[in-house]
């Protein structure tokens, strides 16, 4: 199902601002965001922060879905690109989605053995790589600690990944890799391009059976453009393969570069339509 509406061209470029379903409303439950910390070892040596947002609704007395963030520092922020935890406030409290629990996840960092040294990062290797270590990443090790507090769905249909450029593509791997764990996927200015080799992925799902995914796509026609590719190129042939393989799909072109803000500023809508069926699917 092609989409390529909310492209704001109206708005010069990124000039995207968060509206209102970002903003704290009188009488919504907010519900409570705690950190963490978190060692490897399907990333060896790696360390990292990660968030859980858990809503009002929720009760403990059935499994709540699972939205998965990574770069999850940015989304969480309330003050950011996309502030989650006031959409998701928002969203549930109107019945637009379903009680979720919300994933934020940081890349991992190598710390560094001398002090004062700074930390490797790890970002390219976990995110732009195309193999299932994200997913397993997920599925052997964040969730099933979160699980330990909170129930999560098991069903893959209610459970999506969401990440911006590198994470992107991130978000896309673990649902391509492990359809049966994961099938929405939200990719923002996603790198789609030769970083690790992303850019196989739109002949891959000309060439493949369909994966039951349901995939949404935002970037910006003012978007990257050097020795990797072409992002606005990348995400569009994105969208053409997925519209070729009859997969269910939504593309948005915006005005902007390679920023979180369109992709934040539509954020409430998107996730109308990723969980637009929500009450159907069985927790």
């Amino acid at each position: 199902m092609a989409f390529l509406g909310w492209t704001g061209s109206s708005f010069a470029q990124d000039d995207y601002q968060p509206g209102p379903d970002a903003e704290r409303k009188e009488g919504v439950p907010q519900g409570k965001v705690t950190q963490s910390t978190w060692e490897s070892q399907i990333f060896p040596g790696t360390v990292r922060d990660y968030w859980v947002y858990v809503p009002a609704q929720y009760d403990g007395s059935k499994p709540a879905a699972v939205m998965v963030f990574f770069d999850g520092g940015g989304f969480v922020n309330e003050k950011g690109h996309s502030r989650v935890p006031i959409v998701f406030d928002n969203l549930i409290h109107a019945g637009d989605m379903p009680v979720t629990i919300g994933v934020f996840i940081n890349p991992g960092v190598v710390p560094p053995e001398k002090e004062g040294a700074e930390p490797r990062k790890n970002r390219s290797f976990e995110y732009d790589t195309l193999s299932d270590q994200n997913a397993r990443f997920l599925l052997e090790e964040i969730l099933p600690e979160v699980a330990k507090s909170y129930q999560l769905t098991e069903n893959p249909d209610a459970r999506a990944v969401c990440g911006n450029s590198s994470g992107g593509i991130a978000a896309f791997t673990v649902a391509w890799e492990r359809p049966d764990a994961f099938r929405k996927v939200v990719s923002h200015i996603g790198s789609f391009t030769n970083i690790r080799g992303g850019y196989v992925y739109e002949a891959l799902i000309r060439k493949e059976d369909p994966k039951p995914l349901r995939v949404f796509l935002q970037d910006g026609a003012n978007d990257l453009d050097n020795l990797h590719g072409n992002w606005p190129l990348a995400n569009k042939q994105m969208a053409a393969a997925l519209e070729f393989s009859g997969y269910d799909y939504k593309f948005v072109l915006g005005t902007g570069g390679h920023s979180g803000r369109h992709g934040g500023a539509i954020l409430p809508d998107t996730l109308r339509w990723l969980w637009r069926d929500w009450r159907e699917l069985k927790l």
